[in-house]
């Protein structure tokens, strides 16, 4: 019962952790006005309105940003199993069973980051090739 704990609280750290981390991160504002064409002086705020390539571009961003949090996520969630594995593999005391199931979380955990960084990088390249 005390590992259990232990294992849910080294999660909950580690997780709030690298919540702070990504909540600390700097954030890009749009300009609130625009270049006039003739003067190249600052003219007016610029409208809501945009052209439909623009707003297509917003929202192949947002699909992009989406899949890249959830990607995130899903390769946090494997590093945490592998350190789950660790800790657990550490704890075994030489005992067969024990270890066999530690090796198979750090194990899966590996095969999980693969398949996350292997994801990122397959939407990355395909999202930044459609037109």
């Amino acid at each position: 019962m005390k590992k259990l704990i232990f294992n849910i609280c080294a999660v909950v750290m580690t997780v709030l952790g690298l919540g702070g981390v990504a909540a600390l991160s700097p954030v890009v504002a749009e300009p609130a006005y625009a270049l006039n064409a003739s003067t190249g002086s600052p003219s007016d705020f610029v409208s809501s309105s945009r052209p439909n390539s623009a707003t297509n571009k917003d929202l192949m961003d947002m699909i992009k940003l989406i899949i890249n949090v959830v990607l995130g996520v899903v390769g946090i969630v494997a590093v945490v199993m592998m350190i789950m594995g660790g800790i657990s593999f550490i704890t075994s005391q030489g005992d067969a069973g024990k270890v066999t199931k530690a090796r198979n979380t750090i194990l899966y955990g590996v095969v999980g980051l693969i398949v996350a960084l292997l994801a990122f990088a397959i939407v990355n390249f395909v999202l930044t090739n459609i037109k």
